[in-house]
């Protein structure tokens, strides 16, 4: 089922991060990336130099958002930016923040440790063998870069919902693509188990794995809901248990005063296609309050 222009190539923004875990997961099979290696034993630094308790973040903590390292990072929210601890607030490991310097790095280490491009890499061991129809790698992957941030780029994807959906079905699927296993079942348990979490993401119902949002209350938790969301009401929400996958997508390339959908419709979208869902061992329940006046197509 579809509604909208789901061949219309967007801005993923933060969902980004779940398309490198896709990438991380089949490096960590093939040996070529050790999740236990500190920022010091891999060489990651910034211009302004790493302390010694910095460098001692390890790769699995940069993918659970817990690198205890707090410089402005390419491609961070402003938000996110008032919001950041103290350089040397917390111990690698001991914190969760959702950092885009811990999501940056990763970048880094992945191209030094491989020695592929991540957007070709994408379009090699994904975009191909899952036969997504829009993404090109040459066009649609962009580093970005301000080094008075950071030495370590941001990578910015541009996709559609088409070829969203059909990497949302990867992992509800567990890794397996027709007869060919693209990722271990394993990765993707590892990678949507909850090790994160803050009193704000407590209270949503929400805590962080390897670079994906996993729900930890409620109905949506007993059916194995994770999620890879973008700022402005981008996702990809899967529900392995009721094999539903929806992917949200919002015109982010025009000013906000202009978009048609936001957050809020993504959540009632969810809540009206899952209500509907006549697979479900019991009823979803209320959709909630009725959405915005900028998503009026949505109302029942």
């Amino acid at each position: 089922m579809s509604r909208g222009e789901v061949n219309e190539k967007y801005k993923v923004h933060s969902i980004r991060k779940s398309f490198l875990n896709a990438l991380y997961g089949i490096h960590v099979a093939n040996g070529k990336i050790d999740l236990n290696k500190t920022l010091a034993q891999l060489g990651i630094d910034e211009d302004t130099p790493l302390s010694p308790a910095e460098k001692q973040a390890r790769v699995f903590e940069l993918l659970q958002s817990r690198c205890g390292v707090y410089i402005e990072a390419n491609y961070q929210s402003k938000r996110k930016k008032k919001a950041m601890p103290a350089r040397g607030a917390h111990p690698p490991g001991k914190f969760f923040f959702y950092n885009n310097w811990c999501f940056n790095a990763l970048g880094t280490i992945f191209q030094k440790k491989t020695g592929k491009d991540i957007f070709e890499e994408f379009k090699v061991r994904i975009a191909t063998p899952l036969q997504m129809q829009h993404y090109i790698a040459s066009d649609d992957g962009e580093y970005v870069k301000d080094d008075s941030f950071s030495i370590h780029p941001a990578y910015t994807f541009r996709m559609s919902a088409l070829d969203m959906a059909r990497f949302g079905l990867l992992y509800m699927r567990g890794g397996k693509w027709k007869d060919k296993q693209i990722l271990s079942t394993k990765w993707i348990n590892d990678s949507v188990t909850p090790y994160s979490s803050s009193e704000e993401t407590k209270r949503r119902g929400r805590g962080y794995g390897y670079l994906w949002w996993v729900r930890t209350s409620g109905y949506r938790k007993s059916l194995g809901l994770f999620s890879a969301r973008g700022s402005g009401g981008h996702s990809i929400d899967v529900f392995p248990k009721a094999k539903v996958v929806i992917v949200h997508r919002v015109d982010t390339d025009v000013p906000r005063r202009q978009r048609r959908y936001n957050r809020r419709c993504r959540n009632y979208l969810v809540n009206l296609i899952m209500s509907a869902n006549k697979n479900l061992d019991h009823p979803w329940g209320s959709t909630g309050r009725s959405p915005s006046r900028r998503c009026p197509s949505l109302r029942p």
